[in-house]
Parts: structure tokens; C-alpha cells; sequence
């Protein structure tokens, strides 16, 4: 449950920040009778996001296994790689995300009613449509009945609790810590995602190794056990990986980390030499 509470958090914050930022925008600008247009973008992007969230989930259950399987795996994959670029990104332009938004509504502004629409929609809509695909698929690679669903709905009535409170002015988040904090966790759910995808390609057919096993702990961590449910719904763990989920796992996992807390490198410019200096000739008397 923590994992998809943790994406529902994180994921839902993203989209609360954003029209937590427009609406405030458009407050402190004088231009209230502008919000109907933005809360209309923003119903559309949530009824868009969870109808699609919803033909994941009963569209797939149509499909035969092999189908099932194959479709599971290949949107963990996408899945996982949309996330890891969101995550780059939201760490690289967290400080400088209201500047950003507001420029794009101020455009909007100018274009009139149906840009305004389109604009919210295209920000919040984005998240949106990703969070529903991770979400359905870390539900999906955790298997453990309505919990990891529950977990990720608390994680986004959390998020949306704290956007009001940060709207509000009761709550001072300094973004660019906490989204480089939660995107390393997230990280380590995505590897865990991806690996269960690479799974889910094995059992359709599509990548070999199924049985080739790098390893078997399940007599000493349970799959039905708490510390195996518990670890499963965090990092989705799994006590008996195939060599190539394994494999897949550190190679995503290892650069992935590595490049998300590399400093950028600066340089700096050398100092200025001292040009020397010539002994004034000494006056004679």
C-alpha cells in the first residue's frame, strides 16, 4: 500500500501544485470571472484520466492470458520510462514551475475562453493520464487485492488536502527538496515495475528465461507472509526472480540513481593573473 500511496501522493501534489498556481494567478490578477474556464480544463483531465484508468482495467480483463500478459508488460515498460522522464523533469524546473505556468496562462489569457480551457487541461491532464497508467500498473505488479488501489487513493486525497493548504498559505513546501526526495523513492518503485513487467513479457512468450531463476528465497520470505506482502507492496519484491528481471532491475536501477543525484558540473573560470610589477626607480635626491 505505502508504494501506490507514495504514487498517489507524489503524482496527485504535481497536479495540485499546478492549479493551486493557476487559480492563485489569476486571484491575485483581478481576473476571478476567468476560473470557470480552468475548472472546466481541469473536470475534463480528471473524468479523462479516470476513464482511462477504467478501460485499463476492464478492457484487459477481456483479453485472453497471453494477451493479458503482454499488454501488462509492455505499459509497465512505458510506464516506467514516462515516470523516470517526469521525474528529471519535475527536478529540474520545480523552481522555476510557477514562472512557467504562469507565462503559459497568460498567453491563454490572451487567446481567449477556449485556450484557457485547453491550457489547464493540457497541465493537469498530462499527470493525470500518467498517474492512472502507474498506478494501474503498480496495482497490477503488486496483485494484492483493493489495498494498493486504497493506498493510492489516499495518497491523492493527501495530495490534494495538501495543495489546498498550500494554496492557502498554511503550508510552505520547498519543492525542489521534496520532489528530488520522493523521486528517488519513486525510482525504486519503477524498478520494481519494470521488473514485473519484464515478467509479465516472460509469461506471454515474448522474452526467454522464464524458468532460469537467479534465485529462490520463498521458504525464507514468504510470499503470503507480512514482511513478504510488505515488501512486494513497497518495492515489489519478489522472493524468486528470473535472471533477466534481475538483470533488468540493477541496470535500470543503478544509472537511474546515479544520474538523478550527479551534481551538474560547473565551471569556473580561472583567476586573473597578477601581471608583475616593476620596481618604481628609487628618486635621487
Amino acid at each position: 500500500m505505502f508504494g501506490n500511496y507514495l504514487i498517489g501522493l507524489r503524482e496527485g501534489l504535481e497536479a495540485s501544485l499546478v492549479v493551486c498556481i493557476l487559480i492563485a494567478y489569476l486571484v491575485k490578477t483581478g481576473r476571478k470571472d476567468r476560473l470557470l474556464p480552468v475548472w472546466i480544463g481541469v473536470a475534463t483531465a480528471v473524468a479523462l484520466s479516470m476513464a482511462f484508468g477504467a478501460l485499463l482495467q476492464f478492457g484487459s480483463s477481456a483479453l485472453s492470458f497471453g494477451a493479458q500478459e503482454t499488454l501488462g508488460g509492455t505499459l509497465s515498460v512505458l510506464s516506467v520510462g514516462l515516470v523516470t522522464w517526469m521525474v528529471f523533469w519535475m527536478r529540474r524546473t520545480a523552481r522555476h514551475l510557477r514562472s512557467e505556468l504562469q507565462g503559459r496562462l497568460d498567453a491563454a489569457l490572451a487567446m481567449g475562453t477556449a485556450a484557457l480551457v485547453v491550457t489547464s487541461f493540457m497541465a493537469v491532464g498530462r499527470e493525470g493520464l500518467e498517474t492512472s497508467l502507474f498506478i494501474w500498473t503498480a496495482v497490477q505488479a503488486t496483485g494484492n487485492g483493493w489495498s494498493p488501489l486504497i493506498g493510492a487513493i489516499l495518497g491523492l486525497l493527501t495530495s490534494v488536502v495538501l495543495g489546498w493548504l498550500f494554496y492557502r498559505g498554511a503550508l510552505r513546501i520547498n519543492l525542489a527538496k521534496f520532489f528530488t526526495r520522493t523521486g528517488a523513492m519513486l525510482v525504486v518503485v519503477a524498478a520494481g515495475v519494470l521488473a514485473y513487467g519484464i515478467h509479465d513479457l516472460q509469461e506471454a512468450g515474448h522474452i526467454p528465461g522464464l524458468a532460469d531463476l537467479a534465485f529462490d528465497i520463498s521458504s525464507t520470505i514468504p510470499k503470503t507472509s507480512w514482511y513478504g506482502t510488505l515488501l512486494k507492496g513497497v518495492f515489489n519484491f519478489q522472493p524468486d526472480p528470473t535472471v533477466i528481471q534481475l538483470t533488468v532491475w540493477f541496470l535500470y536501477l543503478a544509472p537511474t540513481l546515479y544520474f538523478f543525484f550527479r551534481k551538474p558540473a560547473t565551471t569556473t573560470a580561472e583567476p586573473a593573473r597578477a601581471e608583475p610589477r616593476t620596481a618604481e626607480p628609487t628618486p635621487t635626491p
